[in-house]
Parts: structure tokens; sequence; C-alpha cells
């Protein structure tokens, strides 16, 4: 009798050690907190002092386009937790049922952004994403190498800086320069006037150095190209690097993005996410990004702990007079066929 109980008792803390120990290899995936951004886009050793505070591994990869971002995660085989995409992918992404819900009582810091890029149209109550950055879309161009100054998009067509252009790499924002030239809505999906914005595209490619990426931002600082469609954070930087650099919106208008923090669905873990998301809207942390990787903050704690210069700079911060002739990008729906087919035709064109 006595060996059974002793048996039992064995066993039973045989048990209660198991369970203890759980296995090592779920408990190492349970501190991975896998991130999927663009490229350079946050603040050196940010990750690191994540890590160390959560006790955590942060599995980083960076992507080029919002395109490039759907496309990887609508495929699936990667499970990330945190992706940062712009707010036509994000209004995409809820449609297609493709995204986590977001516990903002877990975001202490969201009551610190301004209301203005909370509720937009492309997540209303914010249920599914928190404010990252934002910033325009204009052109960057060199003073020392262009007669006058630039102030319309027309001056990617002009043919006596021919090999000295340089374009985004990018189907949505190459054919929005393309689209606002032409003197139409960047969210077009008229036939028509897709049609006349390929056109234009077709005939400025000749004058076009490279369809680039994030390459574009050294070249333009060491002056191997006149003139660039450029995002206002990286022209902030780039003119930091080289004082000839200036960055405009053109008179035709724009587009204003935000970026947002989002939880792909199916993400391996929901808590450590919603603890990076914290982190990242902490008025320092934003400071720190900020000044790193030049782009807006929606923090408004955060704007006011940059150097006055920063925060007084119109390209980062531009003036609402400027900001009204912007648009901000919607999904567009099945129409995305037609953009596909389009900016096909335009890189594949001799």
């Amino acid at each position: 009798m006595k060996k059974s109980i002793v048996m039992v008792l064995i066993l039973v803390s045989s048990l209660v050690a198991l369970v203890g120990c759980g296995d090592p290899q779920q408990l190492k995936e349970d501190k991975k907190l896998y991130v999927y951004n663009w490229g350079d886009y946050i603040g050196e050793d940010i990750i690191t002092d994540f890590e160390k505070k959560y006790g955590a591994e942060v599995v980083y990869d960076q992507y080029a386009t919002n395109e490039d971002m759907y496309v990887k995660i609508k495929q699936g085989g990667t499970k990330y937790d945190i992706a940062i995409p712009s707010e036509y992918m994000i209004e995409k992404m809820i449609k297609e049922d493709m995204l986590e819900p977001i516990d903002l009582a877990r975001i202490s810091n969201f009551g610190k952004i301004n209301d203005r890029f909370k509720n937009l149209a492309s997540d209303p109550g914010n249920k599914y994403s928190v404010p990252y950055m934002w910033g325009t879309m204009g052109i960057v161009y060199n003073s020392s190498m262009i007669d006058g100054e630039i102030d319309s998009w027309a001056a990617l067509w002009d043919e006596k800086y021919a090999k000295q252009i340089l374009m985004i790499d990018s189907q949505r924002e190459s054919l929005a320069v393309a689209l606002k030239k032409s003197g139409y809505s960047m969210n077009s999906i008229d036939p028509a006037e897709v049609e006349a914005a390929k056109q234009a595209l077709l005939e400025q490619k000749p004058l076009v150095l490279a369809y680039v990426g994030d390459n574009y931002k050294d070249m333009m600082i060491g002056g191997e190209a006149a003139m660039a469609v450029a995002w206002s954070g990286d022209a902030v930087f780039m003119s930091e690097e080289n004082e000839d650099l200036i960055y405009v919106v053109p008179e035709e208008g724009s587009n204003v993005w935000f970026d947002s923090m989002i939880i792909p669905k199916g993400a391996r873990n929901v808590e450590l996410a919603h603890q990076f998301i914290d982190f990242m809207t902490r008025p320092d942390i934003g400071q720190r990004n900020v000044e790193y990787i030049g782009y807006s903050t929606p923090n408004t704690e955060t704007l006011a702990l940059l150097d006055p210069e920063t925060s007084g700079d119109p390209a980062a911060y531009p003036s609402d007079e400027v900001l009204a002739k912007c648009e901000v990008f919607v999904d567009p729906g099945p129409a995305i066929e037609l953009y596909n087919r389009v900016w096909t035709e335009v890189k594949s064109a001799k």
C-alpha cells in the first residue's frame, strides 16, 4: 500500500514538473515577435530595447510596397504578428477579414495620438489599426542641377532632364503621379482616365533613369539624379545629408498618407503584438523613431519633444493649405485588376 502511494506521488510530481516546464520550443516561440515593415522605417536600437524590456526576440522582415506586403500575407505560409501598411491597404485587408482586432484598452498610449489621425475612413473606430507615421508624396530635386524652382508634376516630363529622373517602382504611386499630372483624381478608376495615365507614363519612360526603391535616397544624396518622386520623410533625411535637395508638394496636389500598425489574422503572438504597439506609441520611443527615420509623428506628446526645427519643417509638417490639395488613397476594389494591367504594360514597354 505504501509502495502504491509512493508511486502515485511520483507520477503526480512528474506530471506537475512536465506541465511546469512546458514544451521548450513552444516557450521559445511565445517570446518571438514576427514584424513586417517598410525598409528603413524604424529607429536604430528600438527593436533591441523592446527585446530587452519584454525578454523577447523580434524576427524582422522588410517590404518595398503595400502590394508586396499584401501578397505575402495573403498567400500565407509566414505568420506575422505586426505589419505597418498604409490606409488604403488596411481598408482592403479589413474587407477581406485579414486582420485581428486590436484591444485599445491594452494600448496605454493611444490617447496621446492626435484625434485627426484616429477614426480614419479606412478603419472607423480604430478597431484594427493604431497610427504609426504620416506624410505626403512629392518631388525632391537637386537645386544645383535644376533651372529655377519646381512646383508641378510636369517637371518629371521635362525632356531637358532626360535620364536624370527617378520614379518610385510602385504601381499606386506612379499611377497617382500620372493621374494628377493629367488633371484627375489619384483614386480614379475610370478606364479612360487610367488609360490616359498609362499613356503619360509611357511617354515619360524614355526620360526615366530608373524605377527605384529605397536606393533612391543614396542616389539623390550622391547627385546621381536631378529629381525623384519622394515621400516626405525620406526627403527630410536626404536634405540633411545634401543641402542642395529641396522637397515640394506639386501645385496639382498629391497624396497624404497614414501608416498604421496592424495585427494580421492568425498572428502567432497577439499578446506580444499589443505590447509592441504600446511600446512604439510611447512618446520617448516615438521621438527617437522620428529623429532617425524623418517621418511625421501622429503623437502629440512626441511632437512636443521634437526640436522646433524638426517640428516646424514644412516638408514634414505641411500647412493646412498644402494638405487641402492632397488626397488619401482608397482601396480601388475590383479596379485593382485595371491598375495591375496598366502597370504591367508600362513596366514591360521598351
